[in-house]
């Protein structure tokens, strides 16, 4: 797997899932929606720490800085 997320796409994807694991614990989101978020949040953090996404693989997005 070639790494298509760069530092600040990273970040912010910790970012979010940080955040809505917050939500979460504090009660703000509840129910149905909060699972399917904390999945979401889940799948971010799994690919943040891979610096893979299938996604931007499938759409051609690279966001890592290439070296000149």
């Amino acid at each position: 797997m070639k790494k298509n997320i760069g530092n600040l796409d990273k970040g912010l994807r910790v970012i979010i899932a940080i955040t809505v694991a917050l939500l979460y614990y504090f009660n703000v989101i509840t129910g149905t929606l909060a699972y399917i978020l904390m999945v979401v949040a889940i799948i971010l953090l799994i690919t943040s720490f891979i610096n893979f996404c299938s996604i931007y693989s499938i759409l051609g997005v690279n966001s890592v800085k290439s070296k000149k």
